[in-house]
């Protein structure tokens, strides 16, 4: 069944003879990269040009929004459009493999700018007045955050050495993709699967994300409920909105969106950018070698606190609802290229020792929140 898998799948995306031609004629538009004799399918491997793996990942995250809207509990535990369908995909390309022994490979280069562009617009609403403001709640956030990150890398670590390992998968399966999220984790990926001997750092990394947010889902709740019952605790006396996390629909400032404000916003990130470049170099002049979108995030930051004041008449895109539009583009089709292009066979015997630190950095969540975070918060009447 396989050597029929492997005939048949070339005609059927379209690289038969008469189109080599035509593919090889669209460059850099087209839809399978050919190797030199014209060939779609190389090793059995099917190569897909970075504008169409753009193309498909747009369809995924569409796809993931009408999914999303169906089933109930996707929407219940706010599971992302793209994590949706984007490992549906990635499950399809395993079941493709499985079955007729064919890999799919996309080119990923518009994911990878796309990363950028998400990072750089997140260091555009970086404040530092937020910091001044945020008081005493938001020292004992970041200082809990901090410590969490570093215990649950340590966790990570310990556990992994213990099962033999790489002590990196400890990380993947620690702050890297449960702090940080899928963003996070497919953006530090291909660093540490180049520097620490983890080639399949993604897959590690995006399964851990994927795990720890719907485990977070299913116990977030129950925790609270547990906490507010035990304790005897209600909502703030006259405040109706004390639940509410950000600002209400109703209340949001009626800005329009036109072509000069996103131009700006792309004018503005691409500035950083530019600038992150140069930045990145210097950093790797002296031995220090950083992701580029570190980078360009902490040239945003220094740039969107001073040049507002400096600039008044400056039109600044910070926070406002242009670049929310560039930003959750560039992180929602970012995802779900990342998600879609996981080669989940390579995972192999990791799946156990996986799921074994998983289950690790589940109990040390719970007991850090009931023991450690919701005590010193009461403790010091805090809100977080």
């Amino acid at each position: 069944m396989q050597d029929v898998g492997k005939q048949l799948l070339p005609s059927a995306l379209g690289c038969t003879e008469g189109w080599r031609d035509g593919i090889s004629s669209f460059a850099g538009w087209c839809v399978f990269t050919p190797n030199e004799n014209g060939d779609c399918v190389t090793e059995n491997i099917v190569h897909i040009q970075s504008f169409m793996a753009f193309t498909i990942g747009i369809l995924v995250y569409f796809a993931g929004m009408s999914l999303n809207a169906r089933v109930a509990v996707l929407k219940n535990f706010n599971i992302p459009e793209p994590v949706t369908v984007g490992i549906l995909a990635s499950l399809t390309a395993l079941g493709l493999f499985l079955a007729f022994d064919i890999e799919l490979e996309y080119d990923l280069e518009v994911r990878d700018r796309l990363m950028v562009y998400f990072f750089t617009a997140i260091g555009l609403n970086a404040r530092f007045k937020d910091l001044i403001e945020g008081g005493r709640p938001l020292v004992i956030l970041l200082v809990l955050t901090l410590g969490y990150i570093v215990l649950q890398d340590v966790i990570g670590v310990s556990v992994a050495t213990l099962m033999g390992e790489p002590s990196a998968m400890g990380v993947l399966a620690g702050s890297a993709s449960l702090i940080g999220g899928h963003g996070t984790t497919i953006a530090w990926a291909p660093e540490i699967a180049a520097s620490h001997g983890v080639p399949n750092a993604l897959e590690i990394g995006v399964a851990a994300a994927t795990l720890g947010l719907v485990v977070a889902s299913l116990l977030g709740g129950p925790i609270a409920r547990y906490l507010l019952s035990r304790h005897a605790i209600a909502g703030i006396p006259g405040d109706q909105d004390s639940h509410l996390f950000g600002v209400p629909h109703e209340r949001e400032e009626i800005e329009v969106i036109d072509h000069v404000s996103i131009m700006s916003v792309l004018l503005t990130l691409h500035v950083a950018i530019i600038l992150g470049f140069f930045l990145d170099q210097a950093f790797a002049a002296t031995g220090l070698k950083l992701p580029l979108f570190v980078s360009c995030l902490l040239v945003a930051i220094l740039l969107t606190n001073p040049v507002p004041k400096l600039v008044p008449r400056l039109r600044w895109p910070a926070r406002t609802r242009a670049l929310a539009l560039v930003s959750d583009f560039s992180l929602g089709i970012f995802i779900a290229m990342s998600l879609m292009g996981m080669q989940l066979w390579s995972l192999g015997d990791l799946a156990g020792p996986l799921l074994i630190l998983l289950g690790g950095q589940v109990v040390a969540t719970v007991l850090f929140i009931l023991f450690v975070v919701f005590p010193l918060n009461r403790l010091r009447r805090c809100v977080l």
